[in-house]
């Protein structure tokens, strides 16, 4: 179990996690799957900035890459931790959310 934000999840938060994979999804959701096999779900409409601006272009979120298990877009022009990613999103179980 660890807290975050004063939010307790099951689990504990693992350091050196990578994604694995990230499948986009409507509204600037992505199914993330990180190096401890947990699939969660990222809201990447979080992010702020203008590094992140890019990413309302639907061209260029529908494209993420995973290089060293960090997710990346516009050959690697943005970038996202791990770490952050698996901070901010949520847990997602696949058997029941496509039953």
């Amino acid at each position: 179990m660890y807290i975050v934000d004063d939010i307790c999840y099951a689990g504990s938060l693992k350091d050196g996690i990578k994604v694995t994979s990230a499948k986009p999804l409507r509204g600037g959701m992505m199914l993330v799957t990180f190096s401890t096999g947990e699939q969660r779900l990222f809201d990447t409409t979080m992010l702020k900035g203008s590094a992140f601006r890019p990413l309302a272009d639907e061209k260029i979120f529908s494209h993420p890459t995973i290089f060293h298990g960090v997710i990346t877009w516009n050959n690697g022009e943005i970038d996202i931790a791990p770490e952050t990613v698996y901070k901010h999103s949520y847990a997602y179980d696949s058997v029941e959310q496509l039953a």
